[in-house]
């Protein structure tokens, strides 16, 4: 049996924005811009023939249809959760980290946090800045400058004031389980290794 489906990131794009009944707050959470949300949402849109959000001023509305389709979308993607989570294959969850470029990778010990955690699949991208966190190239970013960036979790890696790198992400995937990890699992090289300079050290949390 052929499947007939609109495109899934047209589908994430109407599930996120509808729950939050936002462009801004979904596009935060699928690591896009809040005019991609919306493009994609007026793709599916005209593929589906019919208008699921009404659009005011400053104010997001879901129509009838767009309340009728809502459920059967979030309950598909929560049951593929569910199943993806039962399965748990090797590397079933992609965290995709960016790096900025005079980073030296060797002080992260990456290959540490992929042994402890068989589960995540941890791509890295280096080069990477802000302009690839907000379009979702990178789920997680360590950047090298000021930790402050509203709509984004910015936690200090190594300790200091002024410059210094920051491990940032947006507020609205800081909290899911493989970035939480990546977090942890930096407060947990520093609290075993204090003094060592050439491990990061995650200090505190600014911008939530």
């Amino acid at each position: 049996m052929t499947y007939t489906l609109p495109p899934l990131n047209a589908l994430r794009a109407f599930e996120a924005a509808a729950r939050h009944l936002s462009f801004k707050l979904a596009a935060h959470e699928l690591h896009v811009t809040p005019a991609a949300v919306g493009q994609q949402v007026k793709a599916l849109e005209a593929r589906l023939g019919v208008q699921l959000f009404e659009r005011l001023h400053k104010q997001l509305i879901l129509t009838a249809a767009g309340q009728a389709y809502l459920p059967g979308i979030s309950d598909g993607f929560r049951r593929i959760a569910e199943a993806t989570s039962q399965l748990k294959p090797s590397g079933a969850v992609l965290l995709q980290l960016g790096v900025h470029a005079s980073l030296d990778l060797r002080r992260l010990d990456l290959a540490a946090f992929r042994g402890a955690h068989a589960e995540i699949g941890l791509r890295v991208l280096q080069p990477a800045g802000l302009h690839e966190l907000v379009e979702g190239k990178v789920d997680v970013l360590i950047a090298r400058g000021l930790g402050h960036h509203p709509g984004y979790r910015c936690d200090r890696v190594n300790e200091g004031s002024g410059l210094g790198d920051w491990l940032i992400a947006p507020e609205g995937t800081a909290d899911c389980p493989e970035i939480v990890s990546f977090r942890v699992w930096l407060r947990a090289q520093s609290a075993e290794n204090p003094g060592v300079n050439r491990r990061p050290r995650l200090v505190g949390g600014v911008g939530r």
